[in-house]
């Protein structure tokens, strides 16, 4: 009886391991068919190319400023941050003072890699980024990829790549309000008071150039895919459309636009990724360059000994 119940306690924490992580896989999965379930049920039949963007699933009238639309790349992000956060649990679950497994490894080489990128493109000074960049570029990528599953990428609708975009943009100017509020708006003086409406025209088009490359480059893959793959489709039964059984077959449509996905939506989804985390460090970073800051710092320790020595 009592090795049954010492096997029985050695068992236990086992068990309730492997059923955190079962839990944990499903809730990676889960919102992802739920979105391949709504898209089903929503998509109605149509011929030809669809490139009409995201669907609306609701309005909420009645909002002061205007209705509530929640649309397919809404729901879409949200299923996405919720299999990253899942995806982000089961690598850190079980870790142990010696990396012993695999998803352990993972999980060091990722950080080990962020905080290098961040420290060979930030500085020092920006240590903690790192999370950061991680969430950037892991959004944006999974968005991008989640194509592949027959949803509509997230990264093809220009008000979710606006929001990512104006998040940067007021972390940028936060990082600038840091040497204080007249040197802010001293900047858009230089290098001549002259260039005050450009410098100004250049600060605000921040946001608008991060939204609109990333969005243009996703959605431009994704009308070029589905012009191609109708055309080919057409043009097979075009040629073969007089065979009796083949005839019905879009066989040219074989080869081509599984390629173009490839390029499109893998190796140019990443890349995006990869290129909005990159800008992102560079503004941040260029806002308030070292010197200023070693500067300001300088002139905050001189202070403080003169504050020091007029108090003694």
């Amino acid at each position: 009886m009592t090795c049954l119940t010492e096997e029985n306690r050695t068992r236990g924490p086992d068990a309730r391991f492997r059923v955190k992580d079962r839990l944990l896989i499903a809730m990676m999965i889960l919102p992802l068919v739920c979105c391949i379930a709504l898209k089903v049920c929503f998509t109605p039949e149509s011929e030809g190319v669809d490139i009409s963007g995201a669907m609306i699933y609701l309005t909420i009238q009645g909002f002061p400023v205007q209705d509530l639309v929640i649309t397919e790349s809404q729901i879409n992000s949200w299923a996405i941050m919720v299999t990253i956060l899942g995806f982000c649990l089961w690598l850190t679950h079980g870790l142990t003072e010696k990396a012993e497994t695999k998803r352990q490894l993972a999980a060091e080489w990722i950080v080990e890699k962020c905080e290098n990128l961040v420290s060979a493109n930030m500085g020092e000074r920006y240590a903690g980024y790192e999370y950061l960049v991680a969430a950037i570029m892991g959004l944006s990528a999974l968005s991008s990829l989640s194509c592949l599953i027959g949803l509509f990428a997230p990264t093809g609708d220009v008000n979710v790549t606006a929001g990512w975009a104006i998040l940067v943009f007021a972390l940028v100017t936060y990082t600038k309000m840091q040497g204080g509020f007249l040197n802010y708006l001293k900047g858009f003086t230089e290098p001549i008071p002259i260039f005050t409406p450009m410098n100004f025209i250049s600060e605000f088009s921040l946001p608008v150039s991060m939204a609109f490359r990333h969005y243009g480059n996703v959605m431009s893959g994704a009308v070029i895919s589905a012009l191609i793959g109708t055309a080919l489709r057409s043009l097979s039964r075009m040629v073969l459309g007089w065979i009796p059984v083949i005839g019905s077959i879009p066989l040219l449509q074989i080869g081509l636009p599984a390629i173009l996905s490839i390029y499109f939506d893998v190796f140019s989804g990443l890349m995006q990724a990869f290129i909005f985390a990159m800008l992102t460090m560079l503004n941040v970073s260029g806002s308030f360059p070292q010197e200023a800051w070693e500067k300001r710092q300088a002139k905050k320790a001189i202070r403080k000994q003169r504050a020091a020595m007029a108090k003694a």
